[in-house]
C-alpha cells in the first residue's frame, strides 16, 4: 500500500508538485513546517476531529444503550439483528446515492446532513418511547441514512486534509477521541438511568445526544467549503473490480472480512453485558474500563506506528482479537466479557489504524485515483457494509435455527476470526506495494 520511506510516497509528492493546480487538497498550509516523524495536523484536520469527537460523544451517550432499550421492550435478539441489518443496508444504499452529492455538489452539506439526521434519529426514539421496538424498521432506515451521509462526507474530507505522512496520526487521534467518549459518556448514561426512573433516564440521555448533534452541526459550519470536481461515476465500483490487475479486488475482500466482525460485534457484546448483568450501570462500567484501555492504546500506537510496520501490526492485532474470544468457551459472564473487552481495546488499534491508513493511501496512489476519491470512498464503504450485512445475516440465520446457548460461542469465534482474513488479503497488497517501491 505504501513505500517504506514516506519521502518516496508518490501521492504526497504528486500533491506537492501540483499545489497550484489542485489547491483544494492542501487547506490552510501557508508554510510547510518540518516534522520529526509525521507531518502535523492543520487547522481543518483538527476541526474535522472536533466534529468527529462531538458525534462520538453523542453516539456513546445513547448509541450504547439503544440496543438495550430495544431489548428491554422485546427481549428478542432477532429484533436487534434486523434493526442492525436494515441500518447497514440503508447505509450502503445511501453511500452509493449520496456519492453524486459529495462528488458534484457540496460535500460539507452532506456531512451536516449526517449529523442532523442523527439528531432526528434520537428525536424519533424519544417520540416512539415504549413502542420503539415496534418501529425498528423506521429507526434502522433513519440511522442508516445518518451514518451514510456523515461517514461518506467525513471520509472524503479526511482524505483531502491528510496525507500519507500524517494519516496514521489523524487515525490515532480519531481513535483516541472515540475512546475518550466511549470511556466517559456510557458511564454517565448508565449512572443517570440507574439513579433516575429508567424511562426518565433514557429520555434524558437521548435528549442530550440530540443536543450534542445540534452543536456538531453548528461547529461544522467552520469547516471550509471544499471544491467539487468532475462527474460522479455510478458504476465505478463494478468497473474497477472488473479489472484483472487492480489491488482493489484484494482490498475489497479485506474490507468485507473486516465488516463481517463489525456487523455482529458492534451490537452483540454490549447487549451480552447487559443480558448477563441486568444493569445499565454495569454496561457503563464496562465501557469506562475498556475505553480507557483503548484510549491509551490508540494514543501510543497512533504516535509510534510507522508505515513499514503496518503488516506486522495488523497480524498481531487480528490474532489477539481472536484469542480473547476463547475465554467464552469456559464461561460467559461479566468477567470473561470484560477480559474480552480489555483485550480488544488493547489490540484493536494495531489492526484498525494500519487498515484504514493503507486503504486511503491506495486511494491516493496516483492522480487518477485522487480524482476519483469519492468513488473509491464509496467502494470502500460498500465493501465494509457488504461484510456487515453478511455477518448480521449469518447471525440471524444462526439464532433462528440453533437454540443451544453454548453454540453462540462458536458463532462468535467464527465471526470474530474475520480480521485474520482481512490481514491475509492486506498482506498481499503490502507485499505488492513493497515490490513496486523496490
Amino acid at each position: 500500500m505504501h513505500s517504506d520511506s514516506s519521502t518516496k510516497h508518490f501521492p504526497h509528492k504528486w500533491i506537492q508538485e501540483n499545489k497550484s493546480k489542485h489547491e483544494w487538497l492542501q487547506v490552510d498550509k501557508k508554510e510547510e513546517k518540518p516534522a520529526k516523524d509525521n507531518h502535523p495536523l492543520d487547522g481543518q484536520s483538527r476541526l474535522l476531529l472536533t466534529v468527529h469527537g462531538l458525534c462520538a460523544v453523542a453516539n456513546a451517550l445513547s448509541g450504547t444503550f439503544v440496543n438495550v432499550y430495544l431489548w428491554k421492550a422485546r427481549h428478542d435478539f432477532a429484533v436487534i439483528g434486523w434493526f442492525t441489518l436494515i441500518h447497514h443496508l440503508t447505509m450502503a444504499f445511501t453511500f452509493w446515492i449520496a456519492g453524486k452529492w459529495v462528488k458534484e455538489h457540496n460535500k460539507m452539506n452532506c456531512l451536516r446532513a449526517g449529523v442532523a439526521v442523527s439528531a432526528l434519529f434520537y428525536l424519533l426514539v424519544l417520540w416512539f418511547g415504549d413502542k420503539a421496538a415496534d418501529n425498528y424498521l423506521i429507526l434502522g432506515v433513519v440511522q442508516g441514512l445518518a451514518s451514510g451521509f456523515f461517514w461518506l462526507a467525513f471520509n472524503v474530507v479526511y482524505f483531502e486534509v491528510t496525507d500519507p505522512d500524517n494519516r496514521d496520526r489523524f487515525n490515532g487521534w480519531a481513535g483516541l477521541l472515540g475512546s475518550g467518549a466511549g470511556m466517559v459518556a456510557p458511564w454517565v448514561s448508565g449512572y443517570l438511568i440507574v439513579h433516575m426512573q429508567a424511562a426518565n433516564g433514557y429520555r434524558l440521555i437521548f435528549t442530550i445526544s440530540l443536543s450534542v448533534f445540534v452543536i456538531g452541526v453548528i461547529i461544522s459550519f467552520f469547516l471550509k467549503k471544499r471544491k467539487s470536481e468532475g462527474r460522479y461515476a455510478w458504476l465505478h465500483t463494478w468497473t474497477c473490480l472488473q479489472k484483472k490487475n487492480t489491488a482493489w479486488r484484494t482490498v475489497g475482500l479485506a474490507l468485507v472480512a473486516q465488516g463481517v466482525r463489525e456487523g455482529v460485534f458492534g451490537f452483540m457484546i454490549a447487549l451480552l453485558v447487559y443480558v448477563h448483568t441486568g444493569s445499565e450501570m454495569s454496561l457503563g462500567n464496562f465501557s469506562l474500563i475498556t475505553s480507557a484501555v483503548a484510549l491509551i492504546s490508540f494514543m501510543i500506537i497512533g504516535r509510534v506506528l510507522k508505515p513499514q510496520h503496518r503488516k506486522v501490526a495488523m497480524l498481531i492485532g487480528s490474532a489477539a482479537m481472536v484469542i480473547v474470544i476463547l475465554p467464552f468457551f469456559w464461561k460467559v459472564n461479566y468477567w470473561t466479557l470484560l477480559t474480552f473487552g480489555i483485550g480488544v481495546a488493547l489490540f484493536f488499534p494495531l489492526f484498525s489504524i494500519p487498515m484504514t491508513s493503507s486503504v486511503f493511501d491506495l486511494i491516493g496512489s496516483d492522480e487518477e485515483s485522487v480524482k476519483r476519491r469519492e468513488e473509491y470512498v464509496v467502494m470502500r464503504e460498500l465493501a465494509l457494509n457488504a461484510g456487515r450485512l453478511l455477518g448480521t445475516a449469518v447471525f440471524l440465520i444462526f439464532i433462528a435455527w440453533v437454540k443451544a446457548p453454548a453454540a453462540m460461542n462458536w458463532l462468535l469465534l467464527f465471526i470474530g476470526s474475520s480480521p485474520l482474513a482481512a490481514w491475509f488479503f492486506m498482506r498481499k497488497v503490502h507485499a505488492r506495494k513493497r515490490a513496486e517501491a523496490g
